[in-house]
């Protein structure tokens, strides 16, 4: 299974900037409206097997930018802290960090989830603002477990808590391994877009 589950930092069917890598992108664009109870941000870890998953705070910029410099390898992580600091310490964005006592080393994080608010048309939704999953990611050696899932459901109880009624997400075209995710996850296709960008 692929690393990546969701779009990359700027997504290309959205952002204003012009592509790095391609002037053609495929954007395949989901969405889920959260009905069950999610797990708390905070939840304790009550057992050795049991994971932990907290939103980060400034002190775990470093492992949050590990992490998302593994699901997106072009970026190092310190290209990309600068971003992370902001969505750690913003009020429109969170970054939810995994734990467990199988993560690589004792008390480090071996996944994360990246939501935020977005209050622009997003496809297939009717409200304002939508909470929206820009990217997870969890280690090889933990995948397979239903971690990927609580990490977002920590993002859909995040986005419920600030009134979010819609949570979406997108995946590219030929990305199999997030589409599955997405679908076992309860979201619904609502479009399949051709995005386009050209250099001024």
């Amino acid at each position: 299974m692929g690393a990546t589950y969701a779009s990359p930092m700027v997504n290309p069917c959205t952002s204003t900037e012009p592509s790095k890598t391609s002037h053609l992108r495929f954007c395949y664009r989901i969405r889920r409206r959260p009905s069950y109870p999610c797990c708390r941000a905070r939840a304790a870890h009550v057992e050795s097997e049991a994971p932990m998953i907290r939103e980060a705070q400034p002190s775990d910029l470093a492992a949050a930018a590990r992490l998302a410099s593994r699901l997106w390898p072009e970026h190092a992580p310190a290209a990309l802290e600068p971003e992370f600091s902001e969505l750690i310490e913003g009020d429109e964005a969170a970054v939810f960090l995994l734990f467990g006592d199988d993560c690589h080393d004792e008390g480090d994080a071996c996944g994360f989830a990246q939501c935020q608010l977005r209050r622009d048309y997003v496809e297939g939704t009717s409200s304002s603002p939508v909470g929206y999953l820009e990217g997870i990611y969890v280690d090889e050696a933990r995948r397979h477990r239903g971690h990927a899932r609580e990490l977002l459901r920590a993002c859909e109880a995040w986005a419920k808590e600030r009134g979010c009624t819609e949570f979406a997400s997108d995946c590219e075209l030929d990305n199999a391994a997030s589409l599955a995710f997405h679908l076992h996850a309860g979201f619904e296709e609502a479009n399949r877009l051709i995005c386009f960008a050209k250099r001024l």
